[in-house]
């Protein structure tokens, strides 16, 4: 009994094979349409991706044309090719707006751009556009059912942003030994990431390293900027002790503000 199902299992199998690859030979597009629709519904879409793609031209203006554009954008969105997703689902909003799978294909699309952001280390290219296709969805569709998704999609790639932007700020300060450390641009870096992300969650980590920086420059200065920097280096300490008071920084920072006190009395005795 077993065997003669296996048989019949195998022959139901190449059955479908021989209709489908018919079906690509074929040169009737109603043909291709019908069993392209058939193998998305069983969520075979790189199948039926293949056969979209020979009639995505002949259907244009007709009225299946709607319901073919959408099934051949979401195969692409589906089999993880989200360059051609995004472009395909775009097309389909801007050809089909008043379509009710227009919202699904927006938002969709946008999110074919998120899944094409890459680690926070590279070229950040993909994520900036992803933020302005998420943004636009949102300005669009704020009552969504998809627009808590969205949400926490840009929210993920706006962090992804700071995080870039802080490690940038960081390795001026602390780069391999044996390398020039830049502070001033540390310095200044982690004033451009405090002004350009205010809210972040990195705030108080960017405010102890340029504290840190300062510091470092200050006591390794040459003597002639040294007062400067001392006095310089401690007012950043007592900006950031005076907003993070609990910070898990303090016990580093207390201590560094202390052998900048002690650094300050040289001056003060030459006065």
């Amino acid at each position: 009994m077993k065997h003669f199902l296996y048989i019949v299992l195998l022959l139901s199998v190449l059955s479908s094979c021989s209709e489908y690859q018919k079906a690509l030979k074929s040169e009737d597009i109603a043909t291709k349409f019908k069993l392209g629709d058939s193998l998305f519904n069983q969520g075979k879409y790189e199948k039926a991706n293949k056969l979209f793609a020979q009639i995505v031209p002949s259907y244009k203006g007709k009225p299946q044309a709607e319901k073919l554009m959408y099934q051949y954008s979401i195969s692409f969105y589906k089999l993880k090719e989200y360059y051609t997703a995004g472009y395909q689902l775009e097309r389909f909003v801007a050809s089909y707006p008043k379509s009710e799978k227009v919202e699904e294909a927006a938002f969709l699309s946008a999110k074919s751009y998120y899944m094409l952001s890459p680690i926070f280390s590279k070229d950040q290219k993909e994520t900036v556009d992803a933020i302005e296709k998420l943004q636009n969805f949102l300005n669009l569709y704020p009552e969504s059912e998809y627009a808590t998704e969205a949400n926490q999609l840009f929210k993920e790639l706006d962090f992804k942003l700071e995080k870039k932007a802080f490690e940038i700020a960081k390795q001026y300060a602390l780069i391999a030994p044996g390398y020039t450390k830049d502070f001033n641009a540390a310095i200044k870096s982690f004033d451009n990431f405090v002004f350009q992300f205010p809210g972040s969650k990195l705030r108080e980590d960017a405010l102890f390293y340029k504290f840190d920086a300062a510091y470092q420059q200050a006591m390794n200065s040459v003597e002639y900027k040294k007062e400067f920097r001392l006095k310089q280096a401690k007012e950043y300490y007592t900006s950031f002790k005076k907003i993070y008071s609990d910070s898990k920084y303090i016990q580093d920072a207390d201590k560094m503000a202390f052998m900048l006190e002690e650094e300050l009395k040289n001056y003060s005795n030459k006065s």
